[in-house]
């Protein structure tokens, strides 16, 4: 498992998978540890995935300041990344709410971004966020299911502020499109690759500025491609192309029956989606 030091010391881990052409990978959770990325439906076929682990997370170190594990402060942590490995410019595919570090990332050093896969991603640095109507659309398209009763209810309470904790049970297999085995394992990991102190940090008060992230993020050339499950609540097809318009050169595509882990529901189609896009810049036809 290789290293390096961030800025201010805090040494970070990463893991690398696959052959070929390099993809830097940034994961949700928020700060959930990469290894629940997995091999992303078989992308290790066409790249080489190289997962980094935010600061407090999987095998990263702890860092000393708390407020490190703010997103705009992660930014850095990304371009150390890059350079460690020796990247002149990078492509960069991120999950949920690691979009919005990939989206600060971009910001930033916009040179040093060859393309942007954000897959289900969150986008407050965009000042775009799932609404409560977003989710009821979303739990609505899931009629029919056998769990679907007590997760709509679950989810009402959710939209109303209650706490997840005793809710998540309930509500959690409406974001896989399948919640066979291998969705309730890859949901039951959670709890094991989060640290909810890091968590905690990652949102906190002063991260974005939205005004100022679309204005640099008009000019951004790299092409950019935003995927949505089709019964995804956050962000539904229609918010996906909401960020998308926000990019000179952005795409939204949508994989058919997929919720927020689209490589579990089809690794397949994931996969065609996203290296068609890396290959050519743009969605596979």
């Amino acid at each position: 498992m290789p290293t390096f030091p961030a800025h201010d010391g805090t040494v970070l881990a990463y893991h690398v998978e696959g052959e070929g052409e390099p993809l830097v990978c940034l994961p949700g959770g928020p700060m959930r540890a990469s290894a629940y990325l997995g091999d992303l439906g078989g992308l290790t076929a066409d790249r080489r995935l190289i997962r980094l682990d935010l600061r407090g997370s999987g095998d990263s170190a702890v860092p000393d300041d708390d407020a490190t594990y703010r997103c705009d402060r992660l930014v850095d942590d990304v371009e150390a990344l890059r350079e460690h490995c020796g990247f002149d410019r990078a492509d960069v595919l991120a999950h949920s709410a690691g979009a919005n570090l990939a989206l600060l990332y971009a910001a930033a050093y916009p040179a040093r971004v060859k393309s942007l896969v954000l897959v289900t991603p969150g986008a407050r640095a965009l000042g775009i966020a799932a609404t409560r109507e977003d989710w009821r659309g979303a739990v609505a398209l899931r009629r029919g299911e056998p769990w679907y009763e007590a997760g709509r209810t679950a989810w009402e309470a959710l939209l109303g502020g209650a706490e997840p904790d005793d809710l998540w049970p309930d509500a959690v297999p409406f974001m896989y499109g399948r919640w066979d085995a291998a969705a309730r394992k890859h949901a039951a990991d959670d709890a094991h690759q989060t640290d909810p102190h890091a968590r905690g940090g990652y949102y906190t008060e002063g991260a974005f500025d939205p005004d100022a992230a679309r204005r640099a993020l008009a000019a951004l050339e790299a092409p950019v491609l935003v995927l949505a499950g089709e019964y995804d609540g956050a962000p539904t097809p229609a918010r996906a192309r909401e960020i998308a318009a926000v990019f000179p050169h952005g795409a939204a595509a949508v994989q058919p029956g997929a919720g927020h882990y689209p490589w579990l529901d089809d690794p397949g189609a994931f996969r065609r989606t996203v290296a068609g896009f890396l290959l050519i810049g743009g969605p596979p036809p």
